[in-house]
């Protein structure tokens, strides 16, 4: 399934800003991104509980923004793009 995280942390200290580098990194371990703070995701349902509360633990809730935005396995109709960035197939082949 196609999961979108986005995020919003406060980065007005340095524990902040710990923060913030420590949910980028742990989206990359698990999506494309696509945006600055938005992630494409895909995951089976064991793979997005786990980055779920991975970055649940690390936000400051009191703090930062956490969004989980599942469009399901039918993604494709679902998702439009324009622009710059040329869009990629989460499901393609990944060329390290």
């Amino acid at each position: 399934m196609l999961v979108v995280i986005t995020y919003d942390v406060n980065t007005e200290d340095a524990s902040g800003r710990k923060r913030l580098r420590h949910v980028s990194k742990v989206c990359m371990d698990y999506g494309q991104r696509v945006q600055n703070s938005v992630f494409e995701c895909s995951l089976d349902a064991s793979q997005y509980r786990v980055v779920k509360a991975k970055l649940i633990k690390i936000a400051d809730s009191g703090k930062d923004s956490l969004r989980f935005y599942n469009l399901g396995n039918n993604y494709k109709s679902r998702v439009e793009h324009y622009g710059t960035k040329v869009s990629y197939d989460p499901e393609g082949v990944l060329i390290l």
